[in-house]
């Protein structure tokens, strides 16, 4: 009698290939992302905006000098200096990330993070600012972008996969403690 059960076996992706995906993922987002801002810039510059869903969505061009959602306004130094740190450990994580399929779900998840925080560093070290323009109007929520959505979905995801997919034994690879062992004779 044959097994009618579905084979569940993952599927193993070297992890340069994986790294690979990630970069050329992280350098299109890039690429859309300052396109598009680009785009709405020269559409906005007016002041103007445009309702996209009357009362719901509109864009509207704001010049954000502070952080994620407008927090740390004219904080641009610290910011920076703050991205750059979140940029480098994230870069870390992904390098360091074992090479086992149970790993491979937070290589986008950790380019999406990573996109979103170039793409904010990249407004900044351009304009002197981040160019937001996605305005929801019926709830007054702050004007944002693209690589704001990018990384609180991705750190929402990372928290769910955390809480409920991962072990705190999964993450032993990122200790600095060496396990050594040794035969006692």
């Amino acid at each position: 009698m044959r097994n009618l059960k579905p084979s569940r076996k993952k599927i193993f992706i070297p992890k340069r290939i994986l790294l690979f995906w990630d970069a050329l993922g992280i350098f299109f987002v890039l690429l859309v992302d300052q396109l598009l801002k680009d785009y709405v810039t020269q559409i906005l510059e007016n002041g103007g905006s445009i309702v996209v869903i009357d009362g719901v969505l509109q864009l509207t061009l704001l010049k954000n000098t502070g952080g994620i959602f407008g927090f740390l306004q004219n904080q641009t130094p610290f910011i920076l200096f703050t991205a750059g740190i979140f940029i480098l450990f994230i870069l870390y994580l992904l390098v360091r990330l074992p090479d086992k399929p149970r790993f491979q779900i937070l290589h986008p998840v950790f380019a999406c993070m990573l996109a979103g925080a170039l793409g904010n560093v990249t407004d900044r070290l351009r304009f002197g600012y981040v160019i937001d323009f996605i305005y929801f109007v019926g709830i007054d929520f702050p004007v944002f972008n693209p690589d704001d959505i990018l990384i609180s979905v991705s750190v929402a995801i990372l928290i769910c996969l955390l809480l409920f997919y991962y072990k705190e034994k999964d993450f032993k690879f990122l200790t600095f403690k060496q396990e050594r062992y040794r035969e006692l004779k």
